[in-house]
């Protein structure tokens, strides 16, 4: 039991993290996933109670299969959401039959223990559970800290598949082999070195399937992919017939810049903030590409430039990778930078200094662990990190696709305390896209740095940006986005679904 326990909550964390992985919304994910398989359990334990009459045999076979499924539910559902777009139906059956199987475990194992020693129910059921409890501790502490950062969730999931099969077989095959028949350990063993073999060839085969089924995910070849404790990161870069390339980060699937257009996006997020009376010392809250860096690096009076990512990985792409390195204009090496890697909103709360301007170049809020940045309680943090004169710029998502989402980070810094102008830009690779300029103390100029060269806009074209059609300005009366309230979480998720 204390095995079987382990196995089967390496399975659930192992369907909860991949759709953090492929959807991004772990609350979501993890309530399904759970859900579902605590209600099937329930099922496969009154299913079990026929089978209670050759429990050894039905064990057996409740193993096996739960050992195939379970091993390659991972891989299943990966392939489903690559090549079938059917990931949720995918996985509400995958949950449904995995939790149906490791229900089923409990009432024919409880009548093995009781062919070893009988006992009353309480004491049975008390060591049962037990070896239940301490073996899913295990499997919860085995996941995150060995199989997912050694292995990978696939052959993580067809490890512990293999372990599974050896588990409930060898169980059988050694405990209770007398109340087996010759024919029944035939077909047993047969069946057990099928499902090992499977499990086997999937395990072997694993990464070239990861590379074939990542692939059809996007449009351009792959040419750099890594899994962090973090996130999904992707590059691709396609080479058109005029030697044109278009180099593009993913994370989590979602798009993150074009090399193409991408100098739209961070020159408007970078210079009207620029343009403060002063920017001696800067603080760069996510950007781990180093965009919005060589943007800032660009002015020689900025003596120090602070960044705070939260994934090592994505600087250590931006520093190393040729590609990224170059557009970035090897920003990382510029001695006025210093690199903090840890969770912006942590950061925040333990940082004494202040800064001229703030630039928080976060993900897009549409998952819970996105959603805190966008709160009042993290603009709070932002604002106390400012100078009396200093200025700050949100980038907030599509004021077209999202506009909900886009004017609630409006309101989320007005209850921060922070006063602000919106404006949006079009990047192709996006569509249009918006930004919040905040300050203390009013609403701040929308201007640009006089003398600073850029490619996309003007002061002319910048007071057009602020000038939002009339279906795209600001609703009345959206509330402020807070922790333990984050409307914004549910905005994006709703409008960018129907869009």
């Amino acid at each position: 039991m204390f095995v079987c326990a382990a196995c089967g909550l390496v399975y659930e964390l192992a369907l909860v993290a991949l759709g953090s992985y492929l959807i991004g919304d772990t609350v979501g994910q993890a309530s399904i996933v759970v859900s579902l398989m605590v209600f099937a359990m329930g099922v496969g334990a009154l299913a079990a109670k026929p089978l209670q009459r050759r429990a050894a045999v039905s064990f057996a076979v409740v193993e096996l299969v739960l050992a195939l499924l379970g091993g390659l539910s991972v891989l299943l559902l990966y392939a489903a959401f690559a090549w079938l777009s059917l990931y949720t139906p995918a996985l509400i059956v995958m949950a449904l039959v995995l939790g149906a199987l490791i229900g089923a475990e409990i009432p024919l194992l409880m009548v093995l223990l009781q062919r070893i020693r009988r006992q009353d129910a309480g004491s049975a059921v008390a060591d049962l559970f037990a070896a239940d409890y301490v073996g899913a501790l295990l499997g919860g502490l085995a996941f995150p800290f060995v199989l997912l950062p050694v292995f990978g969730q696939i052959e993580g999931a067809l490890l512990v598949g293999i372990v599974n099969a050896l588990a409930g077989l060898g169980l059988v095959l050694t405990v209770f082999r007398a109340e087996l028949g010759r024919r029944a350990k035939a077909a047993l063993i047969l069946a057990a070195v099928a499902v090992g073999g499977v499990l086997t060839g999937a395990y072997l085969l694993a990464e070239d399937f990861e590379v074939t089924a990542r692939q059809a995910l996007y449009a351009d070849p792959v040419v750099h992919a890594e899994r962090t404790p973090y996130q999904d990161i992707v590059v691709t870069e396609a080479v058109s017939l005029t030697g044109n390339r278009d180099v593009r980060l993913f994370l989590n699937g979602d798009l993150q810049f074009s090399s193409v257009d991408e100098y739209r996006y961070h020159e408007a997020m970078v210079h009207p903030a620029m343009s403060g009376p002063k920017r001696d010392n800067v603080l760069v809250l996510g950007g781990g590409d180093g965009l919005a860096l060589r943007e800032v690096l660009r002015y020689p009076d900025v003596k120090s430039v602070t960044l705070v990512e939260l994934d090592p990985a994505v600087v250590a792409l931006a520093r190393t990778d040729p590609r990224l390195s170059e557009l970035n204009r090897h920003a990382f090496d510029d001695p006025r930078v210093a690199v903090r890697t840890e969770d912006a909103f942590g950061w925040l709360r333990s940082n004494t200094d202040r800064y001229d301007v703030v630039l928080v170049d976060m993900p897009d809020a549409d998952s819970t662990a996105t959603a805190k940045l966008y709160s009042v309680e993290f603009y709070g943090l932002v604002d106390r990190a400012m100078a009396d004169h200093g200025r700050m710029v949100v980038q907030a998502g599509s004021p077209f696709f999202a506009p909900k989402a886009f004017w609630c980070v409006e309101t989320t810094l007005r209850a921060a305390g922070v006063h602000s102008v919106a404006y949006q830009v079009s990047v192709p690779a996006f569509g249009e896209w918006g930004f919040h300029l905040g300050a203390r103390g009013g609403v701040p100029a929308l201007t640009l740095p006089p003398g600073m060269p850029l490619r996309s806009l003007d002061q002319a074209s910048l007071a057009v940006a602020a000038t939002f059609p009339p279906d795209r300005r600001r609703p009345a009366d959206l509330p402020a986005s807070t922790l333990m309230n984050p409307v914004i979480l549910g905005f994006a998720r709703e409008e960018w679904t129907n869009y």
